[in-house]
């Protein structure tokens, strides 16, 4: 968990009595992290490897769910837990450590909890993962210990796809976030849409080879649509990621296409309006989370009303912190980094006065005095007790 956070609540001038108190919701997987850092190159078949640095923290869709808790956002998760050490370690973090509302979740006697070994070297990750499809719950999901008795699953068949089984009636929220998958739709998206809900949509790489956005009917109810740019073009039949991102807004509101090195550009579709706002260049040592943290950002800007330049400068500006750290959950900055990092960056010598302006919008909203960079993280394992 980020130390020290300030305790900024970026929608406090736009709240409500009558407003949910669930600000963002999301479900998906659980994963157990084990990241290895520091390896000068991949792996070496017959060969022992040493890495110089280690940590382990809840991953998959923890990733992004810490992400917008440690952004202020009241945040609701529905995933099953493993009734083992790692399901309750990443539990207690997610609900303890980052003060992520689990009442949607269950734990799952006799289901042991998927496990991600990520090696992180040259800018760029390996993953090695392991894990099996929860059960099917018989009642409607609850806390940990209080949940419905499932029976134990197969062993015969890994996935990372969310536990099909809930949330059968999300809370209400002001937003939500799902995972579009060609030819899938989840009956949650469209509940959680009807009931008010924006909903920020990402899409992993289509393994059918049709890139045919007819194929993901859940787009339909989405405010936004944050693909990457390969994923934008194959899907639009562009050659361009600016014309992808302009063919995409005539299917949703808001079309946010990720540019790597150079940055992002969306494109509101209501207004015609467009933005691009470059990367910020950092030394990446681990790009784990990366891409969650990029849609926690923009999604804060969003439902805080900001310009659309703005939410793309503060999601850019998150995503480029959070490289800086290794692992997924564990380098999603809070506002104590975003603090430190405005201070000193205004500090040095050889800073472009017009790209400073471009994140003037952050005085209103951090702290006058902020904690000296860097900062130091909590302690990324598992097995140490307070």
């Amino acid at each position: 968990m980020s130390t020290d956070t300030p305790g900024i609540d970026p929608l406090l001038a736009l709240r409500a009595p009558q407003d949910p108190a669930c600000d963002v919701f999301l479900t998906g997987t659980v994963f157990l992290d084990i990241i290895f850092t520091g390896l000068d190159s991949a792996p070496v078949r017959g060969t022992e490897s040493w890495a110089r640095g280690m940590g382990s923290s809840p991953g998959g869709v923890a990733n992004m769910a810490t992400a917008l808790a440690r952004l202020g956002l009241h945040t609701s998760l529905a995933a099953a837990f493993g009734d083992d050490h790692y399901g309750e370690y990443c539990w207690d973090a997610l609900e303890q450590g980052e003060g992520i509302d689990l009442s949607m979740s269950r734990t799952v006697p006799g289901w042991h909890s998927p496990v991600t070994v990520s090696m992180a070297y040259e800018g760029e990750r390996t993953m090695v993962s392991h894990g099996h499809e929860a059960p099917a719950p018989s009642a409607v999901p609850g806390q940990a210990g209080a949940g419905p008795t499932e029976t134990a699953p197969t062993e015969t068949a890994p996935t990372t796809a969310p536990d099909p089984a809930f949330p059968r009636c999300p809370p209400r929220a002001r937003a939500a976030i799902a995972s579009l998958v060609p030819g899938r739709s989840e009956p949650w998206v469209a509940t959680a849409a009807r009931h008010g809900a924006l909903i920020f949509a990402d899409v992993g790489w289509d393994e059918t080879g049709r890139w045919d956005l007819d194929a993901l009917p859940d787009l339909a109810h989405c405010e936004a649509f944050l693909p990457n740019a390969a994923e934008a073009m194959r899907y639009t039949r562009t050659d361009c990621p600016r014309a992808a991102a302009h063919a995409l807004a005539e299917r949703v509101p808001l079309a946010v296409v990720t540019l790597g090195a150079e940055g992002a550009y969306a494109v509101d579709g209501r207004t015609g309006a467009a933005a691009q706002v470059p990367a910020i260049e950092v030394e990446a040592l681990d790009p784990t989370g990366a891409g969650d943290v990029f849609v926690a950002g923009f999604v804060t800007g969003t439902l805080a009303d900001w310009p659309l330049a703005d939410r793309l400068a503060f999601a850019g500006l998150t995503a480029a912190l959070s490289v800086q750290e290794f692992g997924g959950s564990l380098s999603a900055p809070g506002w104590a980094e975003i603090a430190a990092w405005w201070q000193r960056i205004r500090t040095l010598d050889d800073q472009d006065p017009t790209a400073l302006e471009r994140y003037a919008f952050l005085e209103e909203l951090l702290p006058t005095t902020a904690r000296p960079w860097p900062l130091r993280r909590a302690v990324p394992t598992i097995g140490f007790r307070q």
